[in-house]
């Protein structure tokens, strides 16, 4: 324990940061199975059981809920997550440093924008009536680009900015991980005649290969998770039947019509779902002969 004092020091931020936010508040799990009355405390509340999780399967809205947020994740797992993979390799592959260093810098940069900022320049540009290009497409005689109102457009105007927003961000462990391949193997594999694209493919994608295990596993967590805030920015009434997902219902539920119990327990599905996906994914993967995360 002396020797390694300065280790254990090191991580004790990360440790009180998880005790404090992340396992201290599953005490309030309780809650999920009583009808909570914030005025007579978790013993002090009536228990219900399961009354709540036969209540939310029954719900209407729940079967439209779950559609919508397995859509956003799955064009988050397929289209957003290769992305910082992909700028990764072609930034390793770039011979001027200083070019890479002033491509990632541009890159880094919409990650330190809040949400807030993001869907409100959207919305000066693509506004139905005065945004800057549907005026623009007007004065040329074309039709308006309603990408705010239509539902169809919500998926993709929220894929593009989560891209734009993190893919340069997320970037970067890729690009750390890049930095532990041994380079004698590029040396080598050119000697034996290999092009760009066959180093990628034989060296660069292997050597990436744990590192994207994992980052998709622990990935699979938070499948349940889509970011609320960037979300009910976005929402307005004319897209909600395709924006409405369990994040922006448990705000509605519990946040302003004060239904603690009962969004509890929607929470309580979610991380469940995220726990037997994380779970499944890593058996899979050590079934396949990679380390996985457990």
């Amino acid at each position: 324990m002396k020797r390694l004092t300065p280790f254990y020091l090191m991580i004790l931020p990360g440790l009180l940061f998880f005790i404090l936010f992340k396992y201290a508040p599953m005490v309030g799990i309780v809650i999920a199975f009583q009808d909570y009355n914030p005025f007579k405390g978790f013993q002090g509340s009536e228990w219900v059981g399961l009354e709540h999780f036969r209540e939310l399967f029954q719900e209407r809205d729940f079967l439209p809920l779950l559609r919508n947020t397995l859509w956003l994740n799955m064009l988050d797992l397929l289209l957003f997550f290769p992305i910082p993979i992909v700028l990764a390799v072609i930034l390793g592959e770039l011979r001027s440093r200083r070019l890479s260093s002033l491509i990632q810098t541009v890159m880094y940069a919409p990650h330190f924008l809040s949400w807030v900022v993001i869907v409100g320049v959207t919305f000066v540009l693509f506004s139905a009536q005065s945004g800057g290009i549907n005026q623009l497409l007007q004065s040329a005689g074309l039709p308006r680009l309603e990408v705010l109102t239509e539902p169809a457009a919500f998926r993709g105007v929220w894929l593009l900015q989560n891209i734009w927003h993190g893919a340069g961000w997320s970037a970067i462990i890729f690009l750390a991980a890049l930095a532990s391949i041994d380079p004698t193997l590029y040396e080598a594999s050119r000697i034996d005649g290999a092009g760009r694209l066959q180093q990628i493919w034989h060296i660069t994608l292997p050597g990436l290969r744990q590192i994207i295990i994992i980052l998709f596993i622990l990935r699979l967590g938070h499948f349940m998770d889509l970011g609320f805030e960037h979300i009910l920015l976005l929402q307005n009434p004319l897209n909600i039947t395709t924006s409405d997902v369990f994040d922006t219902f448990v705000y509605r539920k519990g946040i302003i019509q004060g239904d603690f119990s009962y969004t509890t327990a929607v929470g309580l599905f979610k991380s469940l779902v995220g726990l037997v996906l994380v779970v499944a994914a890593n058996k899979i993967a050590r079934r396949f002969g990679q380390e996985g995360v457990i």
